[in-house]
C-alpha cells in the first residue's frame, strides 16, 4: 500500500511533507546527470532516465513510481493515450529528441519535451515533476552544464501566479499546435533566473 492509498489526499499534510522530502533527492539526481552528460560530451537522454527522475519525485507516494502507468487516466478534461500506446510513444518521443539533439535550439527543443510527456502523461502521477525535469536536463546539457540561480526553472514553472497564468496555458496551446507560447516562457524564465544570479551588486 502506498501514502496514497493510506492517506487518501494528496492534500493531506503528511502527503505535501513525503512530497517535498523527494525534491532533494529528485533534483539531485537531475543535477548528477547534467554534469554526466555534460562531461561526457553525450545526451544521455533515455526512458531510463525518465524513469528514475520519476521515480526519485514520488517514490513512497505511490506504488507505480518510476513505472509506465498501467490503467487508464483522466486529466481535466484532457484523456491522455491509452495506457497501451504509452510504451511506444515514449519511445518515439526518446529517439525523436535524440535525433533532433544536435539541430534545434535548446529553448525548443526542451518546450516540446516538456509538452510531449505532459500530452502523453505516461505515469500515474508526477508527470509535470517529470516533465519540468526532462526539460531542464535539455536545456543545461545543450547549454553546456547546470545553470546559475537559486530558483531553477522547474521550480519557477510551478509557483503562482506563473503556473496558472503562464505555464498551463502554454501547454494548452502546445496541445493545439502552438508551441511558440511554451517556448517563450521557458526562455524568459531561464532569463530570469540566470539574471537574478548575476544582477549587479550580488557578492
Amino acid at each position: 500500500m502506498d501514502l496514497l492509498e493510506l492517506i487518501g489526499s494528496e492534500e493531506h499534510p503528511i502527503y505535501q511533507r513525503m512530497a517535498a522530502s523527494n525534491i532533494d533527492r529528485h533534483y539531485s539526481l537531475l543535477f548528477s546527470m547534467v554534469e554526466v552528460a555534460v562531461a561526457l560530451g553525450k545526451p544521455l537522454l533515455s526512458e531510463s532516465l525518465i524513469k528514475d527522475l520519476n521515480y526519485h519525485a514520488i517514490v513512497g507516494l505511490h506504488h507505480e513510481a518510476g513505472q509506465y502507468r498501467s490503467h487508464e487516466v483522466r486529466v481535466g478534461d484532457y484523456n491522455p493515450p491509452s495506457r497501451f500506446r504509452v510504451e511506444p510513444l515514449m519511445d518515439d518521443l526518446v529517439n525523436e529528441l535524440n535525433w533532433r539533439w544536435q539541430s534545434d535550439d535548446p529553448f525548443e527543443l526542451a518546450a516540446y519535451a516538456l509538452w510531449k510527456i505532459n500530452n502523453i502523461h505516461p505515469f500515474v502521477n508526477g508527470n509535470g515533476r517529470t516533465s519540468r525535469a526532462v526539460c531542464y536536463f535539455i536545456l543545461c546539457v545543450k547549454l553546456g552544464g547546470l545553470l546559475p540561480g537559486s530558483t531553477i526553472l522547474p521550480e519557477r514553472l510551478r509557483q503562482e501566479p506563473t503556473r496558472s497564468r503562464l505555464y498551463i496555458p502554454s501547454l494548452q496551446a502546445a496541445d493545439r499546435g502552438e508551441l511558440g507560447s511554451l517556448t517563450t516562457l521557458i526562455r524568459n524564465l531561464v532569463a530570469i533566473q540566470v539574471g537574478e544570479y548575476i544582477s549587479p551588486g550580488r557578492d
